[in-house]
């Protein structure tokens, strides 16, 4: 049975995703920064019939947390085949870039950003031991640099110091990686699960959970001769799911 790990999966996407790899036949493990609430999680998917999942506890931005989970996920297996890096925080409302506090801009790239960064250097060597490993980071279609220079693009307006610029770095990592595992099996790719009504964003958005996730699911199920290194969007670019960079 393949396995996978999501971060910030306790809710909203992330959740809605572990549903649908559990659907898919994976063993899941739940990543919540909060055991308890992690833990009531897959007691809810476990109720729907799902038991292959159980809980991990992480906290993406803490060291310590992360050495723990790795130790704790490698006493249950030595294999990882699917990482999705979902936790991801929006920080304040308004992001002027001229007045937003530094220490909330720190706080959104440490999560957004040195938090995947974090999670996927102490998860590689489990990755490493499948046949055909898939990384995911959920990314957001407003970390476009090509778009948000485009007048006409219909989120032009919706700029912010902080989030934006995160999911802008996240993008660029993703290439990165992608490219220093270019000679392996591994398939490494963003994700933009569209503009979903979640608690993140005060429910405002008109997608919803389970097309977000299935986009995702989409990336993490890819084969031999799927695609690496690319950014998926299907708000961005409707016609190829392509979005520019």
């Amino acid at each position: 049975m393949k396995t996978a790990l999501i971060t910030g999966a306790n809710k909203s996407i992330g959740f809605e995703t572990a549903r649908q790899l559990l659907q898919h036949g994976y063993h899941v493990y739940l990543g919540s920064r909060d055991l308890q609430k992690g833990q009531q999680a897959a007691d809810q998917l476990q109720a729907e019939g799902y038991p292959e999942v159980e809980p991990l506890q992480i906290d993406v931005t803490d060291s310590a947390s992360v050495a723990a989970a790795r130790a704790e996920l490698g006493r249950k297996t030595a294999v990882l085949d699917v990482l999705i890096n979902n936790a991801g925080i929006l920080g304040g409302m308004s992001q002027p870039a001229l007045t937003s506090p530094i220490g909330m801009i720190k706080e959104v790239f440490e999560t957004n950003v040195f938090g995947v960064i974090q999670v996927t250097q102490a998860f590689i060597d489990l990755l490493r031991e499948s046949p055909e490993p898939r990384i995911v980071n959920v990314t957001s279609g407003l970390g476009s640099l090509t778009l948000h220079n485009d007048p006409s693009w219909k989120y032009y307006a919706v700029k912010g110091a902080a989030y934006q610029p995160s999911k802008a770095a996240l993008n660029a990592y993703t290439i990165m990686l992608a490219y220093e595992l270019r000679d392996t099996p591994f398939k490494v790719n963003a994700v933009d699960p569209g503009y979903t009504a979640t608690d993140f964003n005060h429910h405002s958005g008109p997608g919803s959970v389970q097309d977000a996730a299935a986009r995702v699911v989409k990336a993490a199920l890819l084969g031999p001769d799927g695609p690496t290194s690319q950014f998926f969007s299907d708000d961005n670019a409707p016609e190829t799911g392509i979005s520019p960079w």
